[in-house]
């Protein structure tokens, strides 16, 4: 079994999926911007194409923000079967190359071909045949990202997107994720960056120049992480089995909802479809999450965790509803949601006893 430091990770990013895949079915899409999702006034963007993007166009934005963005804006009702299917079309090309598959989404997925069916010694080709092959078969583009771990590999992948790849070497890495805006790591969002800010983090070299001690005072049990990942360690293994964390159900409303009376409603809506999930899924779960957008959409989330593993209908609506009943509501609710986490898939990642180097071993890419 190779040694972690040794490894040679490739991660995979489907471009603009959703509308791409839409795109090469229908030609009259080709060339315009468009936007796979509800196009009303209460719908959200659940994918926009590259031409949609270059006027702002986002996922999981408003449909009339979008809209606004671009006048001109094509909205698309998803096919999720479809996608599906080309997600599993994509999948078997990657287990052409490896069993060390470890699929994310249905988009994108991350491969170890550090030994691979082919022999290969350059993951570089290999991303490179992985993504002609795809464009071969589904007729969409993919960008790849290779390097010696996931984290690396994530960011790379965004860095000659559309239908590009990027490799990061060993001797490379210090360098780069010195020289990298702090926004551009993998993990950390707006939030995180603007504490970092406070602090006169922006770049990875400001990252590192912070003591594991100063991190893990300001950021907690994250601290570690960050400090790890600056210096490129990253020990998490590619899993061809991934383990859910979570298991959940929402509702965006046609209107937005003030009755308690009705949330409760939709509420029961909402643990009927978890509890499908759970039957199909065959988990249970100690934690449950209670979500409320408002119609600002702020959003808020309650949890309460039971000393005992629930996977019936029952007990996740009446704790929900528990959840709900916490505190009085001053704006109207635009979504609901619930998820049950904590679940019984869970497994203790056993780390690896030896470090690994600052440079990491330096071998054919």
């Amino acid at each position: 079994m190779h040694e972690l430091a040794d490894r040679k990770i490739i991660h995979v990013d489907m471009d603009a999926f959703y509308a791409s895949v839409e795109q090469h079915d229908n030609p009259e899409f080709r060339g315009k911007p468009i936007a796979v999702g509800g196009g009303s006034d209460r719908g959200v963007v659940a994918a926009a194409s590259y031409e949609a993007r270059k006027y702002g166009v986002r996922s999981a934005m408003p449909s009339v923000t979008a809209k606004r963005l671009c006048p001109d804006l094509v909205f698309v009702k998803h096919r999720f079967d479809r996608y599906r299917e080309v997600s599993g079309q994509i999948r078997e090309i990657f287990q052409d190359y490896t069993d060390l598959v470890e699929p994310l989404s249905l988009d994108e997925a991350y491969l170890d071909v550090t030994e691979n069916k082919y022999n290969f010694p350059s993951a570089t080709i290999i991303a490179y045949e992985i993504r002609r092959r795809i464009y071969e078969v589904t007729g969409i583009t993919a960008s790849a990202g290779i390097s010696v771990n996931k984290f690396i590999a994530k960011i790379a992948s965004d860095y000659n997107k559309p239908n590009g790849q990027k490799t990061i070497v060993p001797e490379e890495i210090v360098d780069f994720l010195e020289e990298l805006d702090i926004r551009k790591f993998y993990g950390i969002g707006k939030v995180t960056a603007e504490k970092m800010y406070q602090h006169g983090i922006f770049t990875g070299k400001d990252l590192k120049r912070k003591s594991l001690e100063f991190l893990v005072e300001y950021f907690g049990k994250s601290g570690s992480h960050y400090y790890e990942i600056v210096r490129g360690i990253h020990k998490s293994p590619v899993k061809a089995d991934r383990i859910r964390k979570s298991l959940g159900a929402e509702r965006t409303f046609s209107e937005n909802i003030s009755s308690e009376v009705f949330m409760k409603e939709r509420l029961v809506q909402i643990a009927e479809e978890i509890e499908k999930r759970i039957a199909k899924s065959d988990v249970a779960g100690k934690t449950i999450t209670l979500k409320i957008k408002y119609r600002d959409f702020k959003t808020q989330t309650r949890s309460k965790t039971m000393p005992y593993y629930i996977r019936d209908k029952e007990t996740i609506l009446s704790t929900a509803i528990d959840l709900l009943e916490q505190e009085s509501f001053r704006e109207s609710v635009r979504l609901l949601g619930i998820t049950l986490s904590n679940l019984n898939t869970s497994k203790i990642e056993e780390e690896e006893e030896d470090d690994i180097v600052e440079v990491q071993l330096g071998f054919s890419f």
